[in-house]
């Protein structure tokens, strides 16, 4: 994937954003499967008038500590990531906030699930070529240097050789999740990442539950200690949105909100397209035990 998006995408991008209130708790950069560096993503946060923003790339918050440094006092940039974990059998999203980034158990189970990644993509890119689809050897060892390497960064790749026309090709031809091409991603327990959050320091929450969240399956993972749940996201029915905050409310858990964006190429998910209030900050703060 690229690895800034260039300056004219960028003003077209912020031309688009109007100011808003709404504060971002999910988004991906350059260092997971994002076309906007931490930095662009900052001046397009600023530009819409959001006060706070949280940073999710797929198992590493690398991006963290430039979008800090490049905002400075102008907006306020939460710890955030989004782990690939497993319950139940199935891969589910977790998100992660306020914790602290040095914390040396959390750094090191991400790190072995960003080795995971990158050993998955290339295993990937051998099935593709057993499939006769071949590839740039460079942009493939290229890419595979990216912290967090993953399907899109294959269908990216798979688009650039013209073996597929548009992404979402890539994954209806090869990439999907019964996909000739596709390898089972390694995550981790999911109580164990949620553990390993609360250890930090953070608070963690469901990402895009969907319909397979069920009260069940939520109350067991609020007994593993997640403490919050995403309610909005851009392709949420709002009939389900109501009922995930009821849950939360019922077991006094907070909410959690974002646009999922992931670069200019997905309108639907336009950075501030869906975000949280400053109450509801504050009470995800509370329950990381930030406040």
């Amino acid at each position: 994937m690229p690895a800034r998006q260039p300056f004219t995408q960028l003003c077209r991008a912020l031309a688009r954003h109007r100011p808003s209130a709404r504060i971002d708790l999910h988004m991906h950069t350059t260092h997971s499967d994002g076309l906007y560096s931490p930095e662009q993503i900052v001046d397009i946060a600023r530009r819409s008038g959001m006060p706070a923003i949280a940073i999710t790339d797929h198992d590493t918050f690398a991006a963290l500590e430039p979008a800090r440094r490049h905002a400075g006092e102008k907006l306020q940039i939460t710890s955030g990531v989004e782990i690939s974990t497993r319950h139940d059998d199935r891969e589910l999203h977790l998100l992660a906030y306020f914790f602290d980034p040095l914390h040396a158990g959390l750094g090191a189970a991400l790190e072995e699930v960003r080795r995971e990644r990158k050993i998955r993509f290339l295993a990937m890119v051998d099935r593709l070529r057993d499939l006769g689809v071949l590839l740039d050897d460079g942009d493939v060892q290229a890419t595979a240097t990216i912290g967090a390497v993953g399907r899109r960064h294959l269908a990216f790749l798979l688009v650039k050789a013209k073996k597929a026309r548009t992404m979402r090709d890539a994954f209806v031809r090869y990439l999907g999740d019964l996909g000739p091409a596709t390898v089972a991603k390694k995550c981790l327990p999911v109580a164990e990442a949620i553990t390993l959050v609360r250890e930090a320091g953070g608070v963690s929450a469901w990402a895009h539950p969907g319909e397979v969240c069920t009260w069940e399956a939520v109350s067991a993972l609020y007994n593993f200690g997640m403490r919050a749940i995403e309610v909005d996201w851009p392709t949420a029915k709002p009939s389900r949105s109501r009922v995930y905050r009821q849950w939360a409310k019922a077991l006094g858990m907070a909410t959690t909100a974002g646009s999922d964006c992931h670069g200019p190429d997905e309108p639907k998910r336009t950075l501030g397209a869906r975000g949280v209030n400053l109450d509801e900050l504050d009470a995800l703060k509370s329950c990381a035990g930030a406040i």
